[in-house]
């Protein structure tokens, strides 16, 4: 099942998904948000150019972990190779959120 067909589904049919495990795009944002604020509150001892390298090593290794241990990935090539697209895609729609601008220097 796709990430639309669970945003398109009834509040109920969502609570039912997410007993599953599945996430539908609220949920999946607010356990992205968990991340995030554990990368700014380590970013009080952890300058952020080490720190988003460590969650980059933490998001490899645990991509890994899944492919290999919960769904089985034969072809490993194949699986990095959709996984760096998702990756690279995530970024740029990142990097083109004026949100994410640093504040202006007066």
């Amino acid at each position: 099942m796709n990430q639309s067909d669970l945003d398109a589904k009834s509040r109920k049919e969502r609570r039912a998904a997410r007993k599953k495990g599945e996430l539908d795009s609220t949920a999946f944002l607010k356990l992205a948000d968990k991340f995030i604020d554990l990368a700014n509150r380590e970013n009080s001892r952890v300058k952020a150019t080490q720190l988003h390298m460590a969650f980059l090593f933490a998001a490899a290794r645990y991509s890994a972990y899944v492919a290999k241990s919960v769904s089985g990935v034969d072809d490993h090539e194949k699986f990095v190779s959709h996984m760096v697209a998702q990756y690279q895609e995530m970024l740029r729609q990142h990097l083109a959120d004026e949100s994410l601008e640093p504040p202006a220097k007066s």
